[in-house]
């Protein structure tokens, strides 16, 4: 092996470790995150053997994450003529992963944790008491802040990757 290969996999297994950490902060296991990463970087498609022998993971815990990474739509199943394994490819454009990301989360964590304020704010709002009152316009302010960052959210999840860049220039500056 090249001098220069071993830095390319050493500098690869880094990136795959700290995207293992970072994905425990998108809501994506750690894993997962980790079989992302490598499927990536990886110059072709690879199976879920070669998955599992290259993070040393067991064959359950590499197809339960390849199958959600599937379902997130952040990797695709490719399959080579003549042969019966299935192989696997990721998303490498970046803004589509982020917009692909963005809405799973929206669907599994925002939809849910909104339709919670909804119920919540109509439960509580014929109550009389100083504290269901104050509860139920909570509820009520909660709901308007996580509705809108929502509909942020999608709006520059929808945005080409150009525009999006141009808005958050303009904001930050």
């Amino acid at each position: 092996m090249s001098d220069e290969s071993v830095r390319l996999e050493e500098a690869r297994e880094e990136f795959v470790t700290q995207w293992g950490i970072m994905g425990a902060q998108w809501g994506i296991n750690r894993t997962m995150a980790q079989i992302h990463a490598l499927l990536m970087t990886a110059p072709e498609v690879m199976s879920t053997d070669e998955v599992m022998e290259t993070l040393a993971i067991s064959r359950g815990n590499a197809h339960t994450n390849l199958k959600d990474l599937v379902s997130w739509g952040l990797i695709r199943i490719v399959t080579k003529k003549g042969e019966r394994k299935e192989f696997f490819e990721a998303e490498k454009d970046v803004w589509e992963i982020f917009r692909r990301v963005a809405r799973e989360r929206k669907r599994r964590e925002i939809d849910p944790a909104l339709e919670t304020l909804r119920n919540c704010k109509a439960a509580s709002e014929d109550m009389k008491s100083a504290e269901g009152k104050a509860f139920h316009d909570q509820m009520g302010q909660l709901e308007d802040f996580v509705s809108f960052a929502s509909k942020m959210g999608d709006r520059v999840a929808s945005m080409q990757h150009g525009k999006a860049i141009k808005l958050a220039m303009k904001f930050f500056s």
